[in-house]
């Protein structure tokens, strides 16, 4: 028997079927809101935080600084101020999105301290959405923009510990590093930011990576490293893009002398960006051996960049000690694969995050490892009306990527209004495949876009004629969780 307590209410059901809700009030989050409301598409949105900034108000450390540069890291349609520094600090980005939840009158529709313990699909392919508070509301669809830096993923240890274990999640403020024996487990961005800080202030900082990783330094001459000219493709290198998407797209030669429109700021093709770090990296830090370093096993861009100039920096003072991986714990020593032992007081598991999105039910759970699997980014081939927006880890800064695809987004919604089958059938009739990867190259999500935007009556007429072959679909409504069933039978 299920115990309701008198605090326990379910609320009547609330009809919004008019609107789609936005779930989380993060950079993804935020930039979506602004597209809806530019769209004159209605929603509501939600958050379960106190406040707006996702990530950037309660998950990064004081000291936090962004890695790519302000120039590709802000909203082009919304520029951050000229003071800010190249890579601005949290608090930098914290005002910045507050101002431009301010500058397009997104606070209004936002609600914080909202929970969200389920969503399902119900009759007339609308969507329930039950908060922790029992409220329920019906929407049209569902926008997920929860994020992907909360969910923390711990490594499995042998052994028992004696000192702390915290994840860099959890690390906030350098006195928790001060004075102590500190091993940093993990080789991306916040694992080298900590083992650097750590270096400051610690008695001693260990950086344990299961394998080498290539360490991007933030400028190169003066210039942060994603600015750099190189990056940027030639005018002709455009166009000739630009012909080739228009022949893929229509197959035919006819458009040779079309004019080709303005481009979102390209960067160079993914082998010339990759050649060009490889160079800045071998000017720069050398190569990996003057470091006591493995070389990697991977090519630069196959991994999520690792972008820091100080750890090769405090690793030729001594300042910084490189490990392999964690064999075993033993009390307040760890022992490592090759056999060595330190001593510690604290271990930070930068170790990333799991994607997860724990209000779906079990049919709607499409993650697999770190990918979600949808079509053109956000759209299911058997539901319609639920969308998963920014779960894939950008190579670059996210707003140029977000201010492009909102747009797009809501042109989707729009189509997706006129149709009864879910868009990401059409795009998979279409011949789009499933993403075997959570790493978004700039390059080619512009090049996918420009794509769609050019072709995108091409793109209606194939809707039509595949929502004509399934007059009779639906979504198939889902039952509640087995607790709010409970609840409700126990309060009626």
């Amino acid at each position: 028997m299920v115990k309701v307590s008198s605090s326990t209410k379910i609320q009547k059901i609330i009809n919004t079927a008019d609107k789609h809700l936005i779930i989380g009030a993060g950079f993804v989050g935020l930039g979506m809101a602004q597209a809806l409301k530019a769209a004159d598409i209605p929603y509501d949105q939600v958050d379960a935080s106190d406040n707006i900034g996702g990530n950037w108000y309660h998950g990064v450390y004081e000291t936090a600084h962004i890695i790519s540069s302000r120039k590709i890291t802000q909203f082009t349609h919304f520029p951050m101020p000229d003071n800010y520094p190249d890579f601005p600090s949290a608090q930098n980005m914290l005002d910045y999105l507050n101002a431009f939840c301010d500058r397009f009158d997104l606070r209004e529709q936002i609600e914080l301290n909202r929970t969200i313990s389920y969503v399902r699909p119900v009759e007339n392919n609308l969507w329930e959405v039950t908060f922790a508070d029992g409220e329920q509301r019906i929407y049209k669809g569902v926008v997920m923009c929860n994020g992907h830096h909360w969910c923390k993923r711990f490594p499995k240890f042998q052994g028992e510990f004696n000192g702390e274990i915290i994840h860099s999640k959890d690390y906030k403020h350098p006195d928790q590093l001060r004075g102590k024996r500190v091993l940093v487990i993990g080789a991306g961005n916040s694992a080298c930011d900590i083992a650097a800080e750590a270096a400051r202030v610690s008695a001693k900082s260990v950086l344990s990576m299961r394998e080498s990783v290539w360490f991007i330094p933030k400028t190169f001459a003066g210039i942060p490293v994603a600015d750099l000219p190189a990056w940027r493709s030639p005018k002709w290198l455009q166009r000739l893009t630009i012909l080739k998407i228009i022949r893929q797209a229509f197959g035919s030669h006819k458009f040779a002398g079309v004019s080709v429109p303005s481009l979102p700021k390209w960067r160079s093709p993914q082998w010339l960006s990759r050649f060009t770090v490889y160079a800045i990296i071998r000017l720069s830090f050398g190569s990996h051996e003057d470091y006591g370093l493995s070389k990697p096993k991977h090519r630069i861009f196959e991994k999520h960049p690792t972008i820091n100039s100080e750890v090769p920096y405090y690793l030729k003072h001594g300042r910084i000690t490189p490990k392999l991986a964690v064999s075993r714990l033993d009390g307040w020593e760890v022992e490592f694969v090759d056999g060595s032992r330190e001593t510690f007081d604290l271990i930070i598991c930068a170790t990333g995050y799991y994607v997860a999105y724990p209000f779906l039910p079990p049919e709607l759970q499409r993650v697999e490892g770190s990918v979600v699997k949808c079509y053109a980014d956000s759209f299911l081939d058997d539901y319609k009306g639920l969308y998963y927006v920014g779960w894939a880890q950008v190579r670059g800064g996210v707003g140029s990527v977000i201010a492009a695809y909102g747009p797009m987004f809501c042109r989707y919604l729009k189509l997706q209004d006129e149709i009864n089958v879910p868009l990401g059938l059409v795009f998979k009739e279409m011949g789009h495949k499933l993403p075997n990867t959570h790493l978004c190259d700039p390059q080619e999500f512009f090049n996918q876009l420009k794509l769609t935007d050019l072709s995108f009556n091409r793109l209606v007429t194939k809707a039509r004629q595949i929502d004509a072959q399934h007059p009779s679909f639906r979504n198939q409504p889902l039952p509640p969780s087995p607790s709010i069933q409970q609840i409700q039978s126990l309060v009626r």
